[in-house]
């Protein structure tokens, strides 16, 4: 049972939204990054809010207008079908106000930072996680962001051992795609199958948000190592006859990065130290979690990277997301970029989940 909404207490929020507007004009905040990003997520969150109390509250009034008309004799049919449309629409608005009250993860409105690895399956594992990443374009794309990719591992036939790209632009990049880390394990014919079998094979997706300067990462130069290399191609081919690829080592934790997709090194080297950061925070967050005894009641940020999370059936058409029991037939759109309604439905599951741990319910 979802909680009541809460008039007062969303009137009270609302209240504030003229000191938020203020906060946004003001000389100090505007100059202040931080500050600045703070106060346009708050300004933003409470914008939402008031679109959907607003949107939850016409319902209300609209619905109870009718059913004091519904013993009308010549309204009352009218009145009826009043009620009937606003009680189908409430749900829908119900859940919209209700996420609007919980607290928006900062995180939500980053850069993603993508990394695919090709699992268990050789060249097929390879080919699935070029499939993957074509997938993750084509969605991207059609969604408005920007694909950038930093670094990449070919092999022979058109696949991936390794891809590694950012997803950036308005929106939610990080927050559309956080639910995508885990085990991705495809059963299908692969193309150099003779016989016609059936083969599963496995990738690994990982998702992370991209570090930002209110995170006042700082890294001593004295801990990083940089590798120059020359950059290669589909094959082993070379792209280019200078050394312009780029590996950085964070010699503390043993992370690397790397980035061949620039002809630019000092290109290169920012990209490589973009995906490091990531890494970097992505470790401490959880080693943070650990020490606290976080309890993750939600999708939100689990990214177990051990867990298979979905299969992809080619014979059958079928996608299955074990963590929601989510079955659709429709993989061939999905592999076409049509990824959003899966990720609808683990952002709905999400919401409910979070909603359920906000009342204890």
């Amino acid at each position: 049972m979802p909680p009541a909404i809460d008039r007062a207490r969303i009137q009270a929020l609302l209240a504030d939204l003229p000191q938020a507007e203020a906060a946004l004009a003001a000389p100090a905040v505007a100059g202040d990054r931080r500050r600045y990003a703070e106060a346009l997520r708050r300004h933003a969150a409470l914008r939402r809010l008031e679109a959907a109390a607003r949107e939850w509250f016409a319902l209300e009034e609209a619905e109870a207008s009718a059913r004091a008309l519904l013993e009308d004799a010549e309204l009352g049919g009218m009145a009826r079908e009043e009620v009937a449309r606003a009680e189908a629409a409430r749900p829908a608005a119900e859940r919209r106000l209700l996420a609007a009250l919980l607290p928006e993860d900062p995180l939500d409105a980053r850069e993603a930072m993508v990394e695919i690895r090709a699992g268990t399956g050789g060249e097929e594992a390879a080919l699935f996680a070029a499939d993957l990443f074509r997938m993750y374009a084509r969605w991207a794309e059609a969604e408005g962001f920007a694909v950038g990719v930093v670094d990449a591992s070919p092999t022979e036939l058109g696949g991936y051992k390794e891809i590694v790209f950012s997803v950036s632009g308005g929106g939610r990049p990080y927050g559309r795609l956080r639910f995508e880390s885990g085990g991705h394990r495809v059963q299908r014919v692969p193309a150099t199958e003779a016989q016609g079998r059936i083969h599963t094979s496995a990738a690994t997706v990982i998702v992370l948000p991209a570090a930002d300067e209110e995170d006042a990462l700082e890294i001593p130069e004295g801990e990083l190592r940089f590798d120059i290399f020359c950059a290669g191609g589909h094959g082993g081919q070379g792209v280019n006859t200078t050394y312009s690829a780029v590996r950085v080592t964070h010699l503390p934790t043993g992370l690397t990065a790397q980035c061949q997709d620039e002809r630019s090194q000092h290109r290169n080297k920012e990209k490589a130290l973009a995906v490091l950061k990531a890494r970097l925070l992505d470790a401490r967050r959880r080693e943070a979690e650990a020490a606290a005894g976080a309890t993750r009641l939600t999708l939100r940020g689990s990214g177990d990277r051990s867990q298979r999370i979905r299969t992809y059936n080619f014979p059958q058409n079928r996608l299955t997301d074990h963590r929601i029991g989510l079955t659709l037939y429709a993989l061939d759109r999905v592999m076409e970029g049509g990824l959003g309604p899966v990720l609808d439905q683990l952002e709905a599951f999400d919401l409910a989940q979070r909603l359920q741990a906000a009342t204890g319910d």
